[in-house]
């Protein structure tokens, strides 16, 4: 019975070949998409998944509620010996890590010896931490304890990438690093690479012993102030709630902190294992994808495979009249209705095993690509996975029944006497009504993603185009590692007159950052100071000019080394509600316990990324702050790779023990929005495939169509219609059924949209034409795709239209 239904199966196969070609096709397209998608789910939903205790290990976090509602992740230093006085149960299980940003690590050469090597590292590589940080974090051990390896000052743990780097195939243990030229630190213990699913990916660990050497912010005793790298973790006893937890940090920080400090905050545990996909509290790293569009794409893979099984029904289906016969001569032998069930869902299975196979191979060919796409690492082989193997399997069963399920109960409830006098009909009211039902649910999940698409490709070319208030564009930013004013000038003087640098500037930072200095100020002689913080944005003289800001009323700030002079911006004005650039001038403001009069004022620029609004900003003089030079270059790019090699070389006299890098300000702000140019490339590249596998599937349902309607057409034309008739004639009905799509399209399109744009200060409304045009899209790539075979039809010849069989 079985090599019969195998039999049987490749004949239909062969004679309908190319609707069998067009369902493997789709069927092969959406479930690579729904593997690769599964794989790249999968990878973001393991995110901190591998330490033991991921689920009772917390980081502590800062609630503000004023002066304006935000978290902070930097803990004061002292938060961390007060909770191990207050909460003996946490005792060991607690710890504090305080990252190192983008260190100059010098490591003992072991092929020169005296010598050193020097190694420029990213954020997120090099930490303090203590002991108890191997309590609550999950390493596999290659050389030292996890016990004592940084109890003492001067020691550092490595990962095992790291000791390759700096020490080849030497044993790395006892071996000397040297960190921003400030540190000597010795190698006591080697580590397993973090998996890249950790939000907390240090690959330097040094003893928090040494951080008071090593001269950072050491202040044991101020409540008040914090670094956002330095973070406190903390894991909760087993059955005990972060809830109750929470409640109990209530009266610990009234207890230390008094006053409005108090009032106006509240300690709260953020979960481990949430971390990654906050976007605004993720470590080290830019925006993140949230789990909303986690979510989202696997709404997408599910919205494909839906389409390829609907592609399957529809052809089912519109053939089951050519398959009547068979059916009426299988039940007058006495095949029952569950046989003739199985004997096509069996087909359905082994089309599906076909495609199964093909999109194995596609997802494994592009895994590599998709992991470049998003900038995550994926394995570069799905074959060994037994995870991703298991979920192929599934999915195959799944798409048998889904698409094979109706057409298996059509094809069997023929009854026999109407299959074998041929009186079946295949275009009967109830199936000529379910494939039109297919076909606009098709068409809609179709639409969705072009509206989405259109509308995600107006955001993305927004954040491209937008004026963000100040110069971008041939501007070059260069960390400076030293603040000692005679370094300082000694790098102006070197770089003033060089031909190619147009103007420069000391700041703290470009005018758009990632990262800002916010602070409290009181406005003249107010009792108290204002109830919102503004931005600090240190820098000398030449700041305006630099980056192109655009002076309104007074004047820029007089050279100075510390805070003399203020020039704010319009927002400034605005929350202290003043309407007219007079009022303010000459006027003094308290910040940081020192009164300074503003002396001029610069219209809005953007003071964060296009995610946030505009806030309230200083600038003055601070030497102190300035890490950054900001150079404005002219000429083509040989003038300019010309000119920054020159600044290179003065930069390397000034400071000669440090490594020269630098990067271009508007690459910088494009980075602000890499997450989103990502999601953008992946929603596009899923549309077209959608659309793709729809239109196949039309294409399929339209030569059916044609086919079954030879005879009709023949008459037509022998009655004397045109061509332009008969494409009129199919054209007509599928251009009514993707206006009924756009209908059901547009309020899901715009429901999602809306939400993520809703994660953007500035956005781009959205408008009708939008839709419109997403549905003259469809419509478009509808016709042509109805269009070849209708007019193939309509210019057949009728007499061999009208022929007799």
């Amino acid at each position: 019975m079985l090599k019969n239904y195998l039999l049987t199966a490749f004949r239909a196969f062969r004679r309908n070949w190319n609707y069998s070609v067009i369902n493997v096709i789709g069927l092969t397209l959406s479930l690579a998409c729904c593997l690769l998608l599964f794989v790249v789910i999968r990878y973001e939903l393991s995110f901190d998944r591998h330490h033991a205790n991921a689920d009772r290990t917390y980081r502590l976090v800062r609630h503000f509620t004023k002066p304006q509602d935000g978290f902070n992740v930097g803990i004061p230093l002292p938060v961390l010996a007060a909770m191990r006085n207050d909460f003996p149960e946490l005792k060991h299980q607690v710890t504090f890590i305080h990252d190192v940003r983008s260190p100059l690590i010098a490591a003992e050469d072991v092929r020169a010896k005296g010598t050193m090597r020097r190694f420029q590292e990213a954020n997120g590589v090099a930490a303090f931490a203590e002991p108890e940080y191997f309590r609550l974090f999950d390493y596999q051990w290659i050389s030292g304890s996890p016990a004592t390896a940084l109890n003492r000052p001067g020691a550092v743990v490595l990962s095992e990438e790291l000791a390759h780097k700096y020490f080849g195939e030497a044993d790395p243990m006892g071996k000397k690093l040297k960190i921003n030229n400030k540190l000597d630190v010795l190698v006591a213990g080697v580590v397993k690479n973090p998996p890249a699913t950790s939000s907390i990916p240090f690959q330097m660990l040094v003893s928090f012993a040494s951080l008071k050497q090593y001269g950072a912010n050491t202040n044991w005793d101020d409540w008040g102030s914090s670094y956002s790298g330095a973070q406190l973790y903390l894991m909760l006893p087993e059955n005990t709630s972060a809830e109750a937890m929470e409640r109990k940090l209530v009266p610990f920080l009234h207890k230390y902190v008094k006053g409005e400090d108090a009032k106006n905050q509240l300690y709260e545990l953020d979960p481990l294992t949430e971390i990654h996909y906050s976007t605004e509290l993720s470590n080290y790293s830019e925006r993140t994808i949230g789990k909303e569009m986690i979510w989202a794409m696997a709404l997408i893979g599910l919205f494909l495979l839906i389409t390829a099984c609907v592609n399957f029904v529809n052809l089912a289906t519109a053939q089951a009249i050519r398959r009547s016969k068979e059916v009426g001569v299988r039940k007058v032998l006495g095949s029952s209705r569950l046989q003739l069930v199985r004997q096509f869902l069996g087909e359905t299975g082994f089309l599906t095993g076909v495609a199964v196979l093909l999109a194995l191979l596609i997802a494994n060919f592009s895994l590599s690509s998709v992991a470049e796409l998003l900038n995550i690492k994926l394995q570069q082989t799905l074959f060994s996975d037994p995870m991703v193997l298991g979920f192929l399997v599934l999915l195959a069963v799944f798409t048998t029944v889904l698409a094979g399920f109706y057409p298996a109960l059509v094809l069997s409830g023929y009854q026999p006497v109407l299959a074998l006098k041929g009186k079946m009909k295949g275009s009967g009211s109830g199936q000529l009504a379910l494939r039109r039902s297919l076909i606009v649910l098709q068409f809609t999940i179709s639409q969705t993603l072009i509206i989405g698409t259109v509308i995600v490709y107006n955001q993305m070319d927004y954040f491209r185009n937008a004026d963000l208030g100040f110069r971008k564009e041939a501007i070059v930013m260069v960390p400076i590692p030293e603040k000692n004013p005679g370094q300082l000038e000694s790098l102006r003087a070197k770089l003033t007159g060089l031909p190619g640098i147009g103007s420069m500037s000391f700041g703290i930072s470009s005018p758009s950052a990632r990262g800002n200095w916010w602070t409290g100020f009181r406005y003249e002689n107010r009792e108290k100071y204002e109830d919102y913080s503004v931005v600090m944005r240190p820098a000398d003289t030449s700041y305006v000019r630099t980056f192109g800001l655009k002076l309104i009323a007074g004047r820029v700030n007089l050279p100075a080394d510390t805070m003399r002079e203020a020039v704010v911006n319009e927002k400034f004005l605005t929350k202290l509600g003043l309407k007219k650039p007079d009022q303010i001038l000459g006027k003094l403001i308290e910040v940081n316990d020192r009164r300074i009069p503003v002396v001029g004022i610069v219209k809005n620029f953007n003071t964060n990324s296009l995610h946030q609004d505009t806030e309230p900003c200083i600038i003055t003089t601070h030497r102190d702050a300035y890490g950054n030079l900001g150079i404005q270059v002219t000429g083509n790019s040989a003038q300019v790779s010309e000119t920054m090699a020159k600044v290179g070389a003065a930069w390397s006299e000034t400071f000669p023990e440090f490594l020269f890098k630098y990067d271009y300000l508007d690459k910088t702000i494009a980075n602000f929005y890499a997450a989103e140019e990502r999601q953008y490339a992946l929603f596009r590249l899923l549309a077209g495939i959608a659309i793709f596998i729809g239109c196949l599937g039309l294409y399929g349902v339209v030569a059916f169509m044609a086919e079954s309607r030879t005879k009709e057409i023949g008459i037509r034309k022998a009655l004397g219609a045109s061509t332009s008739h008969i494409f009129g004639l199919f054209s007509l009905q599928f251009l009514k059924l993707v206006f009924v799509a756009l209908l059901l399209a547009a309020p899901i399109a715009w429901y999602f949209t809306d939400k993520w744009l809703q994660d953007f200060a500035y956005k781009v409304d959205i408008q009708w034409w939008m839709f419109a045009l997403a549905g003259v899209m469809a419509g478009a790539i509808a016709l042509v795709t109805v269009s070849f075979q209708s007019i193939k039809a309509a210019l057949m010849n009728p007499v061999k239209s009208l022929r007799t069989e």
